[in-house]
């Protein structure tokens, strides 16, 4: 793959990103309340999601989803659901009493991992997503699979580097600020996740 297709890769990518997600959130919080290492799980699930969501889309089973219009939207507004779900759990977390000087329970790594995988994977338009973007930087003239691996790792790469970063944020953070910033940033990441949940469900919503 030529070094400027691969550029301009990294820059779509970035710019992609440049505002927050529903898993950049959640790895706000889950790092917030349980510590930058063990917040890494999270971001692991995310990752998994999207890599078996590029691989979906490599296979062609983009085209599956779309020939399915009912059933892609029935699994949409089942991610809906669990992401308003997730941010109402977020917001009453906050809200909970915290004994000072004693450390909540924290959650599982597998419970971390599953709610980043959940999040991530309860988007189908990710593979619709990605079957949209990989052909604008792959070309004809070459062998797909190597194009389509170089891209898809290049995405990891990066989300997870955003993953991290915010995550190493919030962790500090709540080193510096006591308590309530792990507090402020469950309802913050909270709002947000519902924010984003509701222009999911009014996307999902069929038009006449």
């Amino acid at each position: 793959m030529q070094i400027e297709i691969l550029t301009a890769y990294v820059l779509t990518v970035l710019a992609l990103m440049s505002t927050p997600g529903p898993s950049h959130l959640l790895m706000l919080s889950n790092s917030a309340a349980n510590g930058f290492r063990r917040s890494l799980a999270t971001a692991v699930g995310d990752l998994t999601a999207n890599m078996l969501q590029m691989l979906a889309a490599g296979l062609g089973l983009s085209a599956l989803i779309m020939a399915a219009p009912k059933a892609f939207v029935v699994i949409k507004l089942a991610g809906v659901l669990y992401l308003m779900w997730l941010g109402i759990k977020m917001i009453r977390k906050s809200f909970t009493p915290r004994d000072i000087g004693k450390s909540a329970p924290r959650t599982s790594l597998k419970a971390l991992w599953l709610q980043g995988f959940i999040t991530s994977a309860t988007n189908p338009k990710a593979v619709v997503f990605f079957a949209a973007l990989f052909p604008q930087f792959i070309s004809s003239a070459s062998a797909f699979w190597p194009q389509f691996l170089a891209l898809s790792a290049a995405y990891i790469i990066i989300d997870g580097i955003f993953l991290g970063c915010y995550g190493f944020a919030a962790s500090h953070l709540r080193k510096f600020t006591k308590s309530n910033a792990s507090r402020w940033i469950d309802r913050l990441g909270g709002i947000g996740i519902l924010i984003a949940a509701s222009l999911l469900a009014m996307k999902s919503m069929p038009r006449n």
